[in-house]
């Protein structure tokens, strides 16, 4: 049997690269859990301490919590007070991440079945940790000759977010108003044209968790999967001016792409994924193939569980 050094894996480094808050940040960081109406959404880095400070009659920085101020009453008035806040901030350009506001807004919950808390601009949700929930259909081909391959897109250089880099065929956030499957369906359609006869071929594939960090703030995800077989003929078109152009990758092909710079690194857990549930990854194949799993999966039922034992001095939970 051949003999493997852990450190020669390069899925294992990608793993551990959008996973890097969870694999380096969470043992050194002196965050704090964000507070409202006595449950903990998420968590706050020092430098965004320093700047809600600003705001007391808002966001009262405690010595072991950042909480939403109590005596906002409801949904409404919990979201149009964050809200003035973070337009000043974007008007005095506080935080980069604001640069991006999208005029889209996610839902904040304790946990995705909970009634929400409050609702907040996707572009301000790293600021407070926030977990985020996202869907990517991965639209694959058997093709005669090739074998397996997998559609990818290139983000439009406009994009807010990671312009100009490869990505899923289709991916989007869950937004306020929109279910997953319905999601799903609406990305499907405007990112890469496909027809309604052939949605009915999705299929649902799980979910893959991550805690990534970058200048912007923490990222805690959760993408719903979904796979598409797609006919060998069909090509994908972009309806909403957020795609470059498409790209039919073979296998091979697909794993050197992951690995790029070119590459957006928050959906290269999806891929990976895939890879695995296709048999291309395997414990015969892949020596750090146990682990490689855990990281698809970090964040568990709720992501912050995970940030409050490293509060506590538990440290990284892979140790």
């Amino acid at each position: 049997m051949a003999s493997y050094k852990r450190s020669s894996s390069p899925f294992l480094k990608i793993a551990k690269k959008f996973n890097c808050f969870y694999i380096n940040g969470l043992p050194k960081r002196h965050c704090k859990p964000f507070v409202v109406e006595g449950h903990q959404v998420g968590l706050v880095r020092p430098d965004i301490m320093v700047e809600l400070l600003r705001y007391p009659e808002v966001f009262i920085v405690r010595p072991d919590s950042v909480e939403l101020n109590p005596a906002f009453r409801d949904f409404d008035e919990r979201t149009a007070r964050v809200e003035q806040v973070l337009q000043e901030c974007r008007a005095n350009n506080t935080f980069v991440t604001l640069k991006g506001w999208r005029n889209e807004c996610y839902n904040v919950h304790s946990v995705l079945t909970d009634p929400p808390l409050l609702r907040m601009d996707r572009s301000a949700t790293c600021l407070f940790g926030i977990r985020n929930y996202g869907v990517t259909v991965n639209g694959f081909v058997h093709d005669s000759t090739r074998g397996l391959c997998m559609w990818l897109q290139r983000r439009s250089p406009t994009k807010e977010t990671w312009p100009g880099k490869w990505d899923n065929m289709v991916s989007g956030g869950l937004s306020v108003g929109y279910g997953v499957i319905e999601t799903a369906i609406k990305e499907a359609q405007e990112e890469a044209g496909i027809p309604e006869n052939m949605l009915k071929d999705i299929r649902p594939a799980g979910a893959v968790s991550f805690f990534f960090e970058s200048e912007r703030g923490l990222f805690p995800n959760t993408e719903y999967v979904f796979d598409l077989k797609l006919p060998s003929d069909f090509i994908p078109k972009n309806n909403d001016g957020e795609v470059e152009t498409f790209d039919l990758l073979s296998i091979n092909e697909l794993k050197e792409m992951i690995a790029s710079p070119d590459f957006k690194t928050t959906s290269s857990p999806i891929v990976i994924d895939f890879l695995v549930r296709h048999g291309v990854i395997s414990p015969e194949t892949e020596p750090n193939y146990a682990q490689l799993l855990e990281l698809l999966h970090i964040i568990g039922t709720y992501h912050t569980t995970l940030c409050t034992s490293a509060l506590a001095g538990k440290g990284n939970l892979l140790e």
